[in-house]
């Protein structure tokens, strides 16, 4: 109720981009503050046995996780797991620094709970997330490393930075997700065609599985993709041993929005998250559950805003949940509240 009485208005005065800073910095500070995390805890945390969860190998404290592009350089995982969430995938995270597309680049659809970003994967570079890895304090909590190329590298040498990725964030991630279907880097998702994508995910695969303890590795695909790609997709899956799937990214579509599409068209290219994303989203994992039979473990995310649409996604097939859109529109209650729906049930 403090949220969206008092909160949300006032960030949603701000550009979208400056108010993401300032809600970083400042629970940044606030947690710095004696007795503040446990505070947190107190307000946002919900422990029950029924919550954990065994997947790919992890044991997770409960399923709700923050997607990566909130924690892109991994300055605030602490802080996170003090406001619930189960896990936090940082990210994307490239080889070297990168400042991103130019601002500004993220955007609210207020009017559709939505928002649009073509941030482009600005981050500090990995060995900058791996060293904050190393210092964080909560360690029960499980953290993803979203892995993507930079903008530079072209797609021919793309292994070479996702291997990179995967070598100097080994040790300090708990699962990785490899990122071919962001909408803004250009020429990405070209990497999503089987036989790049397979030559890719072979190489990220063969050292992964060379280092000590090999992590789970993951897959991050659009909901823009076909029932044909998504039987490759599958395909691949077996074909390179993944232990699962993230879907799905943001889309390009800009179908049955209520805000008037000439204010759309202004904003310009970039990838839509939110609530108009919920029902593609729950497709697409409806799909790959039934066509791989159960048997590939699958975290949903696109248009979470409720215990309902989360129910919805586990229903679909989904083992895990990511929350970041409805996360911004609802606040961090959000979290606790999809924990409490499926404790009650």
């Amino acid at each position: 109720m403090l949220y969206d009485a008092l909160v949300k208005p006032l960030l949603f005065r701000l550009d979208a981009e400056r108010a993401h800073h300032l809600v970083f910095n400042n629970l940044k500070r606030a947690y710095r503050v004696p007795g503040a995390a446990a505070a947190l805890r107190g307000l946002y945390e919900l422990r029950h046995p029924s919550l954990e969860r065994d997947v790919f190998g992890l044991r997770f404290r409960n399923p709700v996780g923050l997607a990566a592009g909130f924690d892109k350089n991994a300055e605030l995982t602490d802080e996170l797991g003090a406001l619930g969430f189960g896990f936090v995938e940082i990210g994307t995270v490239t080889p070297r620094p990168q400042p991103g597309n130019p601002q500004p680049r993220l955007f609210r659809l207020p009017q559709d709970a939505a928002l649009v970003n073509r941030m482009g994967f600005n981050n500090h570079g990995a060995e900058a997330a791996a060293a904050r890895l190393r210092q964080r304090r909560n360690r029960d909590l499980i953290i993803g490393g979203n892995i993507g190329k930079n903008k530079d590298t072209p797609n021919e040498l793309a292994a070479h930075d996702y291997v990179a990725c995967v070598e100097a964030l080994h040790e300090v991630v708990d699962y990785f997700v490899v990122n071919v279907s962001s909408p803004n880097t250009p020429g990405l998702r070209q990497l999503q065609e089987r036989e790049p994508l397979i030559e890719l995910l072979q190489q990220v695969q063969e050292r992964n599985q060379s280092l000590p303890r090999p992590r789970p590795l993951l897959l991050k695909i659009a909901p823009d993709l076909t029932d044909p790609q998504l039987d490759d997709i599958l395909l691949i899956a077996r074909e390179t041993n993944l232990s699962g799937l993230v879907a799905t990214n943001t889309t390009i579509s800009r179908d049955n929005l209520t805000t008037p599409a000439a204010d759309v068209a202004n904003l310009g290219a970039g990838g839509l998250s939110g609530k108009p994303l919920r029902r593609r989203a729950t497709e697409v994992i409806r799909y790959l559950s039934q066509h791989s039979r159960g048997n590939l473990p699958i975290i949903g995310v696109g248009g979470i805003h409720s215990a309902q649409d989360a129910r919805e996604k586990l229903e679909a097939g989904a083992c895990l949940l990511q929350l970041y859109t409805g996360f911004i529109y609802e606040g961090p209650s959000l979290v606790q509240q999809i924990n409490r729906e499926l404790v009650k049930s």
